[in-house]
């Protein structure tokens, strides 16, 4: 009895290890997918799930600025270098159904913007109308005039260009120059008051002459370029939007209308060329016909003569 018993207790024994087992197994899989749904339950993404991944932010911002130039056609400077002496400059080729109309609030953009119209030409009539003028605008304001420019509805940018020269180099050295003829001249003035000889004096308010000429010479270039860099300019040549082209059929396509032409020009080249025909026959016919009736008649005088044997 003892030996069925302890076999007995050996099957449940195994058989509790086996369910033990079976329930470790199945709870692996239910333990490593809490952290999924506790991800998902968040708001986030399971890590490691295929195709869940979401695009870096670094690629939707760079995107944005491409899509951005695409769309401005006329290149807006963002920023300069206070600290430098440019002179900007922008040529802009636009077309409109209205160049005038469109002329007049380009005008209105320089004023707006505490600028002036240079120059001004409108020329032709109906739907070739034309114009073409040259803005001045403070060099602050620059960007804010190519841009409202840019905005402006029923217009097509053909072409546009901005360019920028760097004169800070040159500006300073007309400075330094114009400061030391300057000291010149205070020491040629210096001499000349106390100058006791007409030689002298002569000879001082000559040099003094010179000295101050070179002066004035200075003091222009030194304002022409300040006014080229506190002022920037703008030149806008606006002309007439050209007919829509006419779409061009596709030579492979049916068109019953063609065959239907080349049928009646056909029949119109067989009708001229008949009727040349005819014309011809009765012009040069009447020659065949003589040249038929003297065969003929050589031939029964040929008869008449020959004597009968």
């Amino acid at each position: 009895m003892k030996k069925p018993t302890r076999a007995i207790l050996s099957l449940l024994v195994l058989g509790g290890l086996v369910l033990a087992a079976c329930a470790t197994s199945q709870a692996t899989p239910a333990a490593t997918a809490a952290p999924f749904e506790l991800n998902s339950g968040r708001g986030g993404v399971a890590v490691g799930a295929p195709g869940a991944v979401p695009a870096p932010a670094s690629e939707f911002s760079a995107a944005k600025p491409a899509d951005a130039q695409a769309q401005q056609p006329i290149p807006v400077p963002q920023a300069f270098d206070p600290d430098r002496a440019l002179i900007l400059t922008a040529n802009v080729s636009l077309k409109a159904k209205d160049p005038w109309s469109i002329s007049d609030r380009v005008q209105s953009i320089a004023i707006g913007l505490g600028g002036d119209v240079i120059s001004l030409a409108q020329s032709g009539s109906g739907e070739q109308r034309s114009a073409t003028l040259t803005l001045r605008v403070p060099q602050a304001r620059f960007s804010d005039a190519l841009r409202q420019i840019r905005d402006i509805s029923d217009i097509e940018v053909v072409a546009s260009n901005v360019d920028g020269k760097d004169v800070t180099d040159q500006f300073v050295d007309l400075q330094a120059r114009l400061t030391a003829k300057k000291a010149e001249e205070a020491r040629y003035l210096a001499l000349l008051a106390r100058a006791d000889k007409i030689e002298d004096i002569l000879k001082i308010d000559a040099v003094l002459s010179q000295v101050r000429t070179q002066i004035e010479q200075l003091t222009a270039q030194v304002n022409s370029i300040k006014a080229r860099t506190t002022y920037s300019t703008i030149s806008v040549q606006i002309s007439p939007v050209g007919p829509a082209p006419v779409p061009t059929p596709d030579p492979k396509a049916y068109d019953p209308s063609k065959t239907v032409e080349r049928a009646v020009a056909s029949l119109a080249s067989l009708v001229r060329y008949m009727t040349d025909a005819a014309i011809w026959a009765l012009v040069f016919g009447w020659i065949p016909l003589v040249l038929f009736g003297l065969v003929l008649l050589v031939s029964r005088t040929r008869s008449r003569i020959t004597p009968v044997a």
